[in-house]
């Protein structure tokens, strides 16, 4: 199984803007003084044109596909929490936390990457877990390690445990299961999504160990990643501030591979983390301020990869 691919989903948003829904655990949300949503909105556009202009420049394939403003969905510029797709033909639809984010979920999207040759076998449908309040965001809630058949894990009430074992189950994964915290005002809380606080390369991973609190589960998710030949990048609960943690490796032109990251992502590390990281693959970065601001995501969470077989 391939860990990267070079297609790409991407919703380019029409009503972007800070999600109250979403605020009440994502605490990376910031409101943004003395702004309009228009304003919020046209900012998140130009962030979000002039990524997509980068990663094409290198030869990533990326599905642009514009948001509806009806209904309304301000955080749809995240896809990768609502569907993923596999080398399998299979595709997964997942429970969201937020009311308004369940109006995302769009067919005619599958409809799309049909028509344009990928082929769809099966739809894991785990949505109805909203009825009984349990949730499990995707991509966002569960690293995959697709060549070494893991699932790593942070539960939060994003990501209910019994799901993640479920999916583990049916797609012969083995769970590392954990949780993971940040202070805020002064309290150790969940942080809401896997994906921020680590990154699966092919040949590394990039790790906040430290907020893994308990030791033995720290241990744990460490000797997994080892054992599965990745070198371990360690970053620092200052730096998945500032989205360190929400990256994605991504193949361009002729295989080669990129980390791709947000500038303020990429400002925060450090010469030796750059280095480390350089040593497997080159970094490409792009200014997502009012977006990361405002939506609490970064460039991983804009990414839903399309690992489907073309026909």
């Amino acid at each position: 199984m391939n860990q990267t691919t070079n297609t790409i989903l991407m919703i380019r948003p029409v009503a972007f803007r800070m999600n109250e829904q979403t605020a009440v655990n994502n605490y990376y949300q910031k409101v943004l003084d003395n702004t309009t949503p228009t304003t919020v909105n046209a900012k998140a556009q130009q962030e979000f044109d002039s990524f997509v202009e980068k990663l094409r420049a290198v030869g990533v394939n990326v599905i642009v596909v514009d948001d509806t403003v009806d209904p309304d969905t301000p955080d749809s510029i995240f896809p990768n929490n609502w569907i993923s797709f596999h080398e399998s033909g299979e595709v997964v639809l997942y429970p969201m936390f937020a009311e308004n984010r369940r109006l995302e979920r769009r067919e005619d999207i599958l409809d799309l990457l049909e028509e344009q040759g990928f082929e769809i076998t099966d739809i894991w449908d785990y949505t109805s877990a909203e009825e009984d309040e349990l949730f499990l965001e995707g991509t966002g809630s569960l690293l995959l390690d697709r060549a070494n058949g893991k699932t790593y894990c942070a539960l939060s009430p994003r990501a209910d445990e019994g799901l993640v074992i479920e999916f583990c189950e049916e797609f012969e994964n083995d769970p590392v299961i954990f949780e993971a915290f940040q202070t805020v005002d002064g309290e150790r809380k969940h942080i809401y999504h896997t994906n921020v606080m680590m990154c699966l390369a092919e040949t590394f991973a990039v790790i906040c160990a430290d907020c893994i609190d308990d030791k033995q589960e720290r241990k744990t998710v460490l000797n997994n990643l080892k054992t599965s030949g990745k070198e371990v990048i360690t970053i620092t609960e200052e730096q998945v501030n500032n989205f360190a943690g929400n990256m994605l490796q991504i193949k361009g032109a002729n295989e080669e591979r990129f980390l791709v990251m947000s500038t303020q992502a990429y400002n925060s590390l450090t010469e030796a983390q750059i280095k480390a990281i350089e040593k497997h693959c080159s970094i490409i970065h792009s200014s997502l301020d009012t977006i990361e601001a405002c939506g609490g995501g970064s460039a991983r969470c804009m990414m839903a990869e399309v690992f489907l077989p073309q026909n």
